[in-house]
């Protein structure tokens, strides 16, 4: 896998503990950046492969990001938290609720808004990652996926199984729901992956590495069988997503 840090092994994870991301404060935002993002800048955590953020937003009511451009990437927003209004130049306007899933492939060039405009603070995570080419033409995409305890979600996948959206990459993503401490075994589809890529959205998990809300992994891959443990969720349950990147 081409990765813009240390290549991890599955002796040695690349862990990114929620209270080292970066942070971005202003009135109405609160944003944590997992990689490099905006005026944050590190050269050791420019992204993981082809993943290049993962931000995990909190916008008050009422307020947003205005019309804004942007090119050549992969932008999937999972929305967990209220909802958020989205406005582009393909001549959409979606509301984006709790349980949705939005791709925007934009290509060529697109713009667009994304406003909460509901009457309290809504949180997503709004992920990027580099398509395998440049120069496609805009795309969108919204799909509701609720997320079911004790199972994985597709939300991504090549080949659209299980009513997941694809994206210009060969690229998976699951979300998993555990109820406080169920077990969840990996994908078997994560065999054909270079590295995976594991984000705690809310909760607790082991496996064996203890995660929080908010705490990134990542693991080269295939790891030596017998392959890792299942992902075992805490007294709180667990809310996760899962990329299997290549």
């Amino acid at each position: 896998m081409r990765a813009s840090m240390a290549t991890p092994g599955p002796d040695a994870p690349l862990h990114r503990p929620a209270a080292e991301r970066f942070h971005s404060q202003l009135d109405w935002l609160d944003s944590w950046h997992s990689f490099s993002f905006a005026g944050h800048h590190d050269p050791a955590w420019m992204g993981f492969g082809p993943l290049r953020v993962i931000n995990d937003d909190t916008i008050a009511a009422g307020r947003g990001f205005g019309m804004h451009p942007h090119r050549d990437m992969e932008i999937i927003t999972v929305m967990v938290e209220g909802e958020l209004h989205h406005r582009d130049s393909m001549g959409h306007a979606e509301v984006l609720r709790a349980g949705e899933v939005q791709r925007m492939g934009a290509g060529t060039g697109v713009v667009h808004s994304e406003i909460n405009g509901g009457d309290r603070p809504c949180r997503l995570l709004q992920i990027w990652i580099e398509p395998s080419s440049n120069g496609l033409p805009p795309a969108y995409e919204q799909h509701p996926f609720p997320p079911q305890a004790g199972r994985w979600t597709p939300l991504l996948d090549p080949e659209r199984r299980g009513g997941a959206m694809a994206i210009a990459r060969p690229v998976r993503l699951w979300r998993g729901l555990l109820e406080p401490g169920q077990r969840l075994v990996w994908p078997p589809l994560l065999d054909a992956a270079e590295g995976v890529w594991l984000q705690l959205i809310n909760g607790e998990v082991r496996a064996p590495w203890s995660l929080r809300r908010g705490d990134g992994l990542g693991l080269g891959w295939p790891v030596p069988a017998p392959g890792p443990a299942p992902l075992e969720a805490g007294d709180a349950g667990a809310d996760l997503l899962l990329f299997a990147l290549a």
